[in-house]
C-alpha cells in the first residue's frame, strides 16, 4: 500500500490551499483518513480526521479546514482557508485499515 500525497507549497497568510492524498495498492476497507501535521522542532499532531462521513478536528483548524474523502478513488482530501504562518509544516496523510499507513509528507509553508 501506498500513499501519495501533494498540493503542498507555498503561499501568503490568508491564502488557501487543498491537499490531496491517493492510497493505491491492495486496500479493501479504509476506516479511516486523516491529516497529520508536524512543525520545525514540534511533535507531529492531528489535524483532522474523517471516518465514514464523520469528521473531526483539531480546535486550532476549526473553522478554517475542512477534510473529505473519495471512496471510489481512495482519496482524502484537505481543504485548507485562511492560512496563518503558524500552520507551516509538513502534512502527512493516514489511513487506517487493518494497518496504519503513512504518506511521505507534503511541505506547507505560509509566509506572513
Amino acid at each position: 500500500v501506498q500513499l501519495q500525497a501533494s498540493g503542498g507549497g507555498l503561499v501568503q497568510a490568508g491564502g488557501s490551499l487543498r491537499l490531496s492524498c491517493a492510497a493505491s495498492g491492495s486496500i479493501f476497507s479504509i476506516y479511516s483518513m486523516a491529516w497529520y501535521r508536524q512543525a520545525p522542532g514540534k511533535q507531529r499532531e492531528l489535524v483532522a480526521v474523517i471516518t465514514g462521513s464523520s469528521t473531526n478536528y483539531a480546535d486550532f483548524v476549526k473553522g478554517r479546514f475542512t477534510i473529505s474523502r473519495d471512496n471510489a478513488k481512495k482519496t482524502v482530501y484537505l481543504q485548507m482557508n485562511s492560512l496563518k504562518p503558524e500552520d507551516t509544516a509538513v502534512y502527512y496523510c493516514n489511513v487506517l485499515t487493518d494497518t496504519r499507513y503513512w504518506g511521505q509528507g507534503t511541505l506547507v509553508t505560509v509566509s506572513s
